[in-house]
């Protein structure tokens, strides 16, 4: 837990995440309210706060009696939005940085390539 941001944040990060990365595949039920409070050793009504978070975004959705399950389209959802989040965070910065240096887009692009196959071995 990351005592700097909301509990019930960090719990539909959690789910989100777990989407992300195959551990919850679509139409899958996620664990409830009271598993996730039991497994965080948090308030069930703060973990409640975080999946109704992502019901209300369409992420997850309830049938009745049953429990939450993982929409179709949520894992494609949450990609294009961490993707919006990226560009803002990293892109736009970088790209303001750049022009302070005079970087031109072909120089800045030959320098992550650079970097990436340094880091990845990728020589995309």
């Amino acid at each position: 837990m990351d005592d700097s941001r909301p509990i019930f944040l960090q719990v539909a990060e959690r789910i989100e995440a777990g989407v992300l990365d195959g551990t919850y595949a679509e139409e899958a039920q996620v664990p409830s309210t009271n598993e996730f409070a039991a497994f965080m050793r948090i308030n069930p009504a703060t973990a409640g706060k975080g999946i109704n978070r992502l019901v209300e975004s369409g992420v997850l959705y309830k049938k009745r009696g049953i429990g939450m399950f993982v929409a179709q389209g949520a894992r494609a959802q949450l990609l294009e939005a961490r993707r919006e989040s990226f560009a803002e965070q990293y892109i736009e910065p970088l790209l303001q940085a750049a022009a302070h240096l005079d970087l031109g887009s072909d120089e800045l692009v030959g320098m992550i390539r650079e970097a990436a196959q340094q880091t990845t071995g990728d020589p995309r």
